[in-house]
């Protein structure tokens, strides 16, 4: 078995989990979509969970939309913050 050691320069930042901003985004829009809809008073032809459901199909995909642009603007201010650290790679081959 021999080992090889050797240093190199690595990038160290925090990164944003992009799939919790999503889902944050879209739940609220959802929620500021339910509350908007309950403000306003419900036409009997149709009925609250039609309007919520209609409503929703412009609303989340707006949050969802929102949620990245702020995951991208968080993403692009932590790459400025990025630290240059040395780290030690080893690497080890095994001898048959």
């Amino acid at each position: 078995m021999t080992d090889q050691t050797h240093n190199e320069e690595a990038l160290v930042r925090r990164a944003p989990k992009y799939g919790a901003f999503i889902v944050v985004g879209a739940l609220v829009a959802a929620l500021v979509t339910l509350i908007a809809t309950a403000q306003f008073p419900v036409d009997p032809n149709v009925g609250f969970g039609a309007s919520f459901g209609y409503f929703c199909l412009f609303t989340v995909p707006a949050g969802v939309v929102l949620g990245s642009l702020v995951a991208l603007a968080l993403d692009r201010s932590s790459r400025k913050r990025a630290k240059s650290v040395t780290v030690e790679r080893e690497t080890t081959e095994l001898a048959e």
